[in-house]
């Protein structure tokens, strides 16, 4: 865990032991965000203290032109996660891109490729129409769609994980994928691995 609340001696040390482990922090959230300047503020000069270039973020509509300052101000990317169909605001990656046309280039879009299926629209569609902004993405599989998450080990769900790296593979996406995998909290190491080998697997199948 790295929490907005660490120090400056804790981030120091978080972002040394990184280096030491040959890891760079690339983003970090979902962190929440409201009309509280004050308070969106220290989210980003948490991040600018850790190196940290995009922030995952899940804001109210009423903090987007504070959001908007403050990308500028700091240079750091915002990318918006959309949460599907309980999602009020961003259910699906186009909800969040028509969202953001009209702010800082810096404002776009973290893909959750589960919470898009559940919300009805295909993932590798949205991620080549909206690789504009695209700058985060979270990897998952899921069992079944519907109205909450149902996460399992990616190649025994029901998403076209290839059809989604192909479509990143097309548009030549340099930008993070993070790999969320919720089925087993107090121990995720085994599924994640399985999902790890099993879309290295994948990737090796599709050609550039």
């Amino acid at each position: 865990m790295f929490p907005l609340t660490a120090s400056d001696d804790e981030i120091s040390k978080m972002v040394q032991k990184g280096k030491g482990l040959c890891l760079r922090i690339s983003a970090h959230g979902v962190n929440g965000f409201t009309k509280d300047a004050a308070a969106n503020r220290k989210v980003f000069e948490f991040a600018k203290k850790a190196g940290i270039k995009n922030i995952s973020a899940a804001p109210t509509p009423d903090s987007m032109d504070s959001l908007n300052d403050l990308v500028k101000e700091f240079d750091i990317r915002l990318a918006i996660h959309n949460h599907g169909p309980e999602d009020k605001q961003f259910p699906s990656p186009y909800d969040v891109m028509n969202a953001v046309e009209k702010y800082d280039q810096r404002i776009g879009l973290c893909i959750d490729v589960g919470h898009t299926a559940r919300a009805g629209v295909d993932p590798a569609e949205s991620i080549i129409k909206c690789r504009a902004r695209l700058y985060d993405l979270h990897m998952k599989d899921i069992y079944a769609l519907g109205p909450r998450n149902t996460p399992i080990e990616s190649g025994r769900g029901i998403l076209n994980l290839h059809s989604i790296l192909a479509a990143l593979v097309k548009i030549r996406y340099q930008d993070l994928v993070g790999f969320e995998y919720e089925k087993d909290g107090k121990d995720p190491v085994p599924g994640l691995a399985e999902s790890i080998g099993y879309t290295r697997g994948l990737l090796a199948s599709i050609k550039a």
